[in-house]
């Protein structure tokens, strides 16, 4: 039976040691109680990080707790050495990640040995989730610590369903390319085949660095890497709606006054994890600015500012602190008096009752993050006010503003704006409270956390049956026995073979794909078979594959069909007669956009002009290509010419010359029992189509194609070549 596997740094369940025992505690709120419904499956588990050190615990405790964990929590544990944990939670996931992604370059470290550290406990999550996945399971990866796990467990495990949800925010390309591993990040989330985010501006600049970075481009959000399909999409996460809104308070928070009840003061309520994302200190300045701005509400109005404690062995969470601490003090100095304190202070965590007695008694929450993945305070508060009469009043760069149009919305870094904020939710009439709030509720009640749970799935679902149906692919260890076994069957076979992204990746430029050792010793071996006949068929010109296949018994088709080389001793035969009078005016064009195009260049072939770029930014050119291809129409309508869309590739040719011509001329008065031909873009196409229905037709990388087959990419075609030289 299948079954969901959850995987995250932390277990839902805190662990702690005892005087003679350990004590389990299930946590709550958040993921924990978004994924409970499902969590609470009989055939799901959960797998994370226990809370406990290798260190700091025996060998015999370890198999106690596992057994617990499993036979009690249905959860999985994963326990870290101190090195490995620091390095790569306290290291790399929040001295790099954290900061980086919350647009604090200043802030971000980058240490190798931190990033050793966030490999190696990828692994090891890796391994122990590993054994226990079979068919049909779903597994749903949550968060930054994790980033790489998604491509392990899908290399290992393609066919299994592998989700994955980013719970802080994805920066803009400008700020992500500065991260050094930035293609092992985006290779290592690809490896999923959804991939969630708290808003669109997210999913927008995710898919902007895989675009730039890694050069996939994409479709409604659905991307295309090399050998598969992935959606990225949004999921703004909800909240327990209904715990919020009904639950029976069994006493209010404790000490006198605590949130200023009956007290006649208007409550201003700030909660936050101490953390520089969070704005504190310029949130303090700003209600500083909204006293001084407003001094008709001195007395009568107090902020009690919660700070949950934070990484506090950390220095600059201890810089951070005292910086708060002075500015509390500061401000209440300024304007205390005798029977009035502006700001109540305390650092210290609440529990979800305490902090639902707050939300209820406060007239105002004060959220004003300088960058917030989402947020579910605001949305906590509005669930518990079920008066509609609170307020919220909520920075821009807060994941929850998009989805909480109806607050009151500031920018976090504009004090005089924040201060009038503040003023405009204190000031505003019952009847408008009451209406912003219905819309709010309404909102949050149907979009829950068990609604985002059940979203995700089913679009991860439904993302993997779109994939598969776009790409049939051909399975090398399971499904190429139909073709192994005609090869081995027949005694005269030809095999074409497309060069760049059949049999090599695509390079940056055309020069830096030339083949290796251990291809050119492939096809080598293919070659030395007497039955076989190899032709490396490409839009590459006869030059540079006289230079890069020398020494092999290949059969060569350049320039999509119009060179054919029967051999490496024999001279090139033209298909067909062409002439370059049209060049030079094509070129002069080419030129012109290549100039506007940094990074874009021409290549030159004989009776053909390439234009690549590979390089170039994908938003300039989606900007520019439409036109260019347009004032070539114009230009060459009346010729034998065709404009022919590669990857990142427009190329300019006759169009009497193709792969498919190449290969009849080729095949002319010659007998085969076996054909094979593979390729990987449109240009190979015309090769599908125009030969016999018998042939082997193989296409490579995701997208439709006529061909018959399809393999992943061009590792998948080397590993079908291989187990054809070993029979």
């Amino acid at each position: 039976m299948s079954k969901i596997i959850f995987i995250s740094n932390r277990l839902p369940v805190t662990i702690s040691r005892g005087k003679s025992r350990f004590t389990y505690q299930k946590s709550i709120g958040g993921l924990a109680t978004g994924l409970k419904s499902y969590h609470e499956q009989a055939n799901s588990i959960w797998v994370g990080w226990p809370g406990l050190l290798e260190e700091d615990t025996t060998e015999h405790e370890k198999t106690n707790i596992q057994k617990t964990l499993r036979n009690t929590y249905h959860c999985l544990p994963v326990f870290l050495s101190r090195q490995d944990y620091e390095l790569y939670y306290h290291g790399f996931s929040n001295e790099t990640i954290w900061p980086l992604f919350h647009y604090f370059s200043e802030k971000t470290q980058y240490d190798s040995r931190a990033w050793e550290a966030y490999q190696t406990v990828n692994r090891k999550f890796f391994e122990a989730v590993e054994p226990m996945i079979e068919p049909g399971d779903v597994v749903w990866i949550h968060d930054y610590q994790l980033m790489l796990l998604p491509k392990l467990i899908k290399d290992a495990h393609p066919d299994t369903q592998v989700g994955f949800f980013l719970h802080i925010p994805f920066p803009s390309y400008e700020v992500f390319r500065q991260l050094i591993w930035r293609e092992d990040i985006l290779h290592g989330l690809l490896g999923a085949d959804l991939i969630g985010f708290h808003t669109y501006g997210y999913v927008r600049h995710f898919l902007s660095s895989v675009q730039r970075i890694l050069g996939y481009s994409h479709n409604l959000n659905l991307i295309q890497t090399e050998d598969r399909f992935v959606q990225a999409d949004t999921f703004p996460m909800g909240i327990n709606y209904d715990y919020f809104h009904t639950v029976k308070l069994k006493a209010p928070p404790k000490g006198k006054g605590l949130t200023g009840g009956g007290s006649g003061l208007h409550t201003i309520l700030s909660i936050d994890r101490l953390d520089y994302t969070k704005g504190i200190p310029e949130r303090l300045l700003a209600f500083d600015r909204f006293l001084e701005r407003y001094p008709e509400y001195r007395e009568k109005v107090r902020l009690q500012l919660i700070v949950a404690p934070s990484r506090e062995a950390v220095d600059s969470y201890d810089e951070l602190r005292r910086e708060v601490n002075e500015l509390v003090g500061q401000i209440n100095g300024r304007y205390a008096t005798i029977n009035w304190i502006p700001i109540w202070f305390f650092y210290r965590p609440f529990t979800q009752d305490e902090l639902i007695g707050f939300y209820r008694q406060s007239d105002v929450l004060l959220v004003t993050p300088l960058r917030d993945g989402m947020n579910l305070v605001a949305k906590e508060y509005i669930a518990s006010r079920t008066d509609y009469q609170g307020m919220v009043v909520i920075s821009e760069t807060a994941g929850a503003a998009g989805e909480l149009g109806e607050a009151v919305i500031v920018n976090a870094t504009n004090r005089d704006g924040i201060a009038e904020g503040i003023k405009t939710a204190l000031e505003m009439p019952v009847e408008e409270k009451t209406a912003r709030n219905r819309i709010m509720h309404h909102r949050l009640r149907r979009y829950n956390v068990d609604f985002w749970a059940r979203d995700f799935l089913n679009a991860l679902s439904h993302t993997v049956n779109v994939s598969r149906e776009k790409t049939p692919y051909l399975n090398i260890d399971k499904d190429s026995s139909v073709i192994q076994t005609a090869y081995q069957q027949t005694k005269n076979r030809v095999l074409f073979l497309d060069y760049d992204g059949t049999l090599v990746g695509f390079a940056p430029t055309p020069e830096r794909a030339r083949p290796t050792q251990e291809l050119r010793q492939l096809l080598a071996k293919l070659a030395a078979d007497a039955k076989n006949t190899v032709v490396i068929i490409s839009g590459r010109d006869r030059w540079t594959m006289d230079e890069w296949f020398k020494g092999l018994n290949l059969h060569l088709i350049a320039s999509h069909g119009l060179w054919t080389k029967n051999c490496s001793q024999c001279g090139w035969t033209m298909t067909v007669t062409l002439n370059n009078d049209w060049i030079d005016s094509v070129r002069h064009v080419l030129e012109v956009f290549s100039d506007r195009i940094p990074g874009s260049f021409i290549e030159e072939k004989d009776y053909s002009l390439a234009w690549h770029y590979r390089q170039s930014d994908p938003e300039l050119v989606a900007s520019k290509i439409n036109s260019l291809k347009e004032t070539l129409s114009g230009l060459i309508g009346s010729m034998n010419l065709e404009i022919q869309s590669g990857k990142k590739v427009l190329e300019i040719k006759d169009n009497r010359v193709s792969k498919g011509f190449g290969a009849s001329m080729f095949l002319n008065n010659r007998d085969f029992d076996f054909l094979l031909a593979a390729g990987d873009d449109v240009t190979d196409e015309s090769l599908f189509e125009t030969l016999p229905d018998s042939v082997y037709s193989i296409k490579v990388g995701s997208g439709s194609s006529a061909a018959k087959y399809n393999l992943k990419s061009y590792r998948s075609m080397r590993a079908l070549l291989k187990k054809l030289t070993e029979y």
